[in-house]
């Protein structure tokens, strides 16, 4: 689900805190986050109405002037979006009513800047990279999360379709991988490229110490 810049800024001054979507499955649930760059959107509820019911007074809730305002929107035609999860609307697509709330800073901002990493910390961000790095169907790489960290220490600011070349990736496919570190507050974007936060430079260490020990034992 996406907010427009105008939308995104409202719900963080408290002037939207609802949202309507006419969806084949919906792509967000009760209880769930949405991230933007003012901090993070709260799912508060998700349910679906019969269009019918909007009143002028939730419409403006959403941001729109009229109930028949937001109705035109959610029934107008649209054309096929590569980047949507659920694409072109159809003839069966059910309108959801989504409650919405400010929900806080990005949680990855904090853990971007963590250093001290407890052994125990350190445990678990290794496990989890281990398990991102099992292979997972046919073409899958293995891995790749250190290597990708690595490069990104050693290019920080390069562009992605470049970081990408050097892996031998298709951009898309390094972005997503970029994003799955991002996600454990280990990377951080840039206007162009990426760097590593101090939390990526304190696990990334801690990923070579390992392989050292590691050699060593195999000695």
């Amino acid at each position: 689900m996406l907010l427009t810049n105008r939308i995104r800024d409202a719900v963080f001054a408290g002037e939207v805190d609802v949202a309507f979507r006419r969806w084949r499955k919906p792509t967000v649930k009760t209880g769930g986050r949405l991230r933007t760059s003012l901090g993070e959107v709260e799912i508060v509820r998700v349910e679906v109405i019969d269009p019918d019911s909007v009143t002028d007074c939730e419409a403006r809730r959403a941001g729109y002037d009229s109930a028949d305002s937001l109705r035109h929107d959610l029934f107008r035609e649209r054309t096929r979006s590569p980047r949507g999860r659920t694409a072109k609307p159809t003839d069966e697509s059910l309108v959801y009513r989504i409650e919405v709330r400010p929900g806080g800073a990005d949680g990855r901002v904090a853990l971007r800047s963590e250093v001290d990493l407890s052994p125990q910390q350190l445990d678990d961000v290794v496990a989890r990279l281990d398990r991102m790095d099992t292979p997972r169907g046919r073409g899958a790489r293995t891995k790749w999360t250190k290597a990708t960290l690595d490069l990104i220490a050693a290019w920080p600011g390069r562009r992605a379709p470049e970081l990408a070349e050097m892996e031998g990736l298709e951009t898309l496919a390094f972005k997503t991988a970029v994003r799955k570190l991002k996600e454990l507050g280990l990377t951080e974007s840039l206007a162009v490229g990426y760097r590593l936060s101090p939390r990526g430079e304190t696990v990334l260490r801690e990923l070579g110490r390992r392989s050292i020990a590691d050699d060593l034992r195999s000695l």
